[in-house]
């Protein structure tokens, strides 16, 4: 059984159109909508709130090109592109734009399921990588916080490395907070006291 998902196909052609259309109906795909006039086109898309967008584009110009990609990088949703001819340049763009899937030449009804499953699975795969590069670096900036905080401690109350870590855990612990959130809130604080606040790079700390 497929599953039940919206889609909406972009495209001024209605022959090309209706060949989405049919290739993603035969594939069982039922819930499927045409925009062929791309006229306060965000504004709709965010009215259907469609699960995918396939964009057929044929030969574009240089601003068609730019409006899709903008398209792209707001609605955040899977995305397939159909064009007829393409460059290096053009195709390096639309990945930066967030484009799941850039098809060249490849408008044929029979591709539209293995497409689509194409499509979507790309979008989740760099959603997973975006969400994994965001933690990391979330990691990062709370460790920097933290080893301010220690220094902060260090310098104003005399205490060991060891000691300023422990001093901020128990507050954590105290409080039910991550050892980041009161770090942040000691930094926060003694900035407006106007402490010098050491960028937590100070040899001593690691």
């Amino acid at each position: 059984m497929v599953q039940s998902i919206r889609i909406l196909i972009i495209d001024n052609s209605p022959i090309r159109a209706a060949i989405l259309d049919e290739g993603l109906r035969e594939a069982g795909y039922d819930d499927v909508t045409i925009i062929g006039d791309t006229r306060n086109l965000l504004k709709r898309i965010v009215e259907l709130d469609p699960d995918a967008i396939f964009i057929d584009l044929e030969n574009p110009n240089r601003d068609v090109l730019e409006q899709m990609f903008e398209v792209s990088r707001y609605v955040q949703r899977p995305i397939a592109m159909f064009v007829d001819q393409s460059d290096d340049a053009t195709i390096n763009e639309a990945v930066e734009a967030g484009v799941s899937a850039y098809i060249v030449d490849g408008l044929k009804k029979e591709r539209m399921q293995p497409i689509l499953n194409m499509t979507i699975a790309r979008f989740k795969a760099f959603n997973r990588l975006q969400e994994e590069l965001a933690s990391t670096k979330a990691a990062l900036e709370e460790r920097k916080l933290v080893d301010r905080a220690k220094l902060l401690l260090m310098k104003t109350h005399g205490l060991s490395e060891a000691d300023a870590y422990e001093r901020l855990r128990t507050s954590a612990m105290r409080e039910g907070k991550r050892i980041g959130q009161i770090a942040d809130a000691l930094v926060t604080a003694m900035s407006l006291l106007g402490t010098d606040v050491p960028d937590g790079t100070d040899k001593g700390v690691s």
